[in-house]
């Protein structure tokens, strides 16, 4: 179990730039290469180094699981076949809804997706089906945006700090967790595009305090 502070592409919006699961930490190729290392090996992954539409926000193209991963239609189909080819065991799909910062708009563990409520039925039906969960539709704090605000993993949870203690309680009920409410990167709501994590570490900006560092520990199980 790690945790750690480092800034990714000179920014501590870490969660922008990766994403991960309990197997795969998913990293644009080109990120500097000691950094990369130092986030796969905090979250103790095998690394993946991919391009998503010739962006380095793979954390914003791209939301995984260990069932599949779910890749943004802005991807290139050079791109979509060298993820395909790594062969990983998962699913490997596109999602065709223009809600297509999927890492903003989908929050998800290896049991249940939370999504964004625009979403469609069509596109709940392919999240479910290609990452193997039961999809529930909801905003968090008042944002629909509930990838970019909030933190799941298969351990914990940790939602942005305008959810309402009725949120708390329900959403509680809902996942099986104590959550914790709070800020990172000295303030920011944006929860989730503050961190990468997973059921075995955290990684997270250089400007997040000691004390909203604290606060995620805790609700991601990690103390």
């Amino acid at each position: 179990m790690t945790t750690r502070k480092i800034n990714l592409n000179g920014s501590g919006y870490v969660g922008a730039f990766a994403t991960a699961t309990d197997r795969h930490l998913f990293i644009h190729k080109y990120t500097n290469q000691s950094d990369s290392r130092a986030v796969a090996d905090s979250l103790d992954v095998e690394m993946v180094q991919v391009v998503i539409a010739s962006s380095e926000i793979t954390g914003v193209l791209c939301r995984a699981n260990k069932t599949g991963i779910l890749v943004s239609n802005l991807v290139e189909d050079s791109e979509l076949q060298y993820l395909r080819s790594l062969k990983l065991g998962m699913n490997v799909e596109v999602l065709g809804s223009m809600l297509n910062a999927i890492g903003n708009n989908v929050l998800v563990n290896d049991k249940i997706a939370l999504v964004n409520p625009e979403y469609s039925a069509r596109d709940v039906k392919q999240i479910g089906d290609v990452l193997g969960v039961e999809v529930i539709k909801l905003s968090i704090g008042g944002f629909n945006t509930v990838g970019a605000n909030n933190i799941l993993t298969n351990k914990g949870f940790v939602i942005n700090n305008r959810a309402s203690d009725e949120e708390k309680e329900n959403l509680d009920k809902l996942l099986g967790f104590d959550s914790v409410r709070t800020t990172a990167g000295t303030g920011s709501l944006n929860v989730g595009l503050t961190a990468v994590a997973n059921s075995r570490g955290l990684v997270v900006g250089e400007d997040t305090t000691g004390f909203e560092l604290a606060r995620l520990m805790e609700g991601l199980d990690l103390e």
